[in-house]
C-alpha cells in the first residue's frame, strides 16, 4: 500500500491522522474510519474502502493508493467529493488518478469539512 504525501483528510480525525495512518499500516482495529484510494476499476473514479476491510489477508491491499481519510462513511463520501471537485476545478475533467499521479503542492495535507 502506497500513501500520498498529500492526503486529503476529514476534519473529524484531522487531529489523529499519523495515529490512524499507523493503526493501518499496522493492521490494528480501525471500526468506523474509511479509506479513499485510487480506483481499482479504470472504469470508477475512486474507491471509499472501510479501514477494517484492508485486515482481511485475501484483501489486494499491495496496489492500493491512499489519497484520503476519513472518521466515517459519509465523512468519506464528503471527502471523496472534495477530491473530485478539486480535480475538477483545476483541470476541468474528472481524470482523478492523472491529476494526483501528476500535481505539485506544497501544502502537506487537505482538510475537509464534514457535512
Amino acid at each position: 500500500m502506497k500513501w500520498d504525501k498529500n492526503l486529503y483528510v476529514g476534519s473529524s480525525i484531522s487531529h489523529k491522522k499519523n495515529q490512524v495512518k499507523w493503526k493501518i499500516i499496522h493492521n490494528a482495529g480501525q471500526l468506523g474510519i474509511y479509506v479513499i484510494t485510487l480506483p481499482s476499476n479504470p472504469l470508477n473514479i475512486l474507491d471509499v474502502i472501510p479501514a477494517w476491510a484492508l485486515m482481511q489477508k485475501s484483501y489486494p491491499r499491495k496496489d492500493k493508493y491512499v489519497i484520503g481519510l476519513a472518521g466515517n462513511y459519509e465523512e468519506a463520501l464528503s471527502v471523496a467529493a472534495a477530491i473530485v471537485n478539486d480535480v475538477y476545478t483545476n483541470t476541468g475533467t474528472f481524470q482523478v488518478s492523472e491529476y494526483i499521479k501528476n500535481r505539485k503542492t506544497t501544502k502537506e495535507d487537505f482538510s475537509c469539512i464534514s457535512s
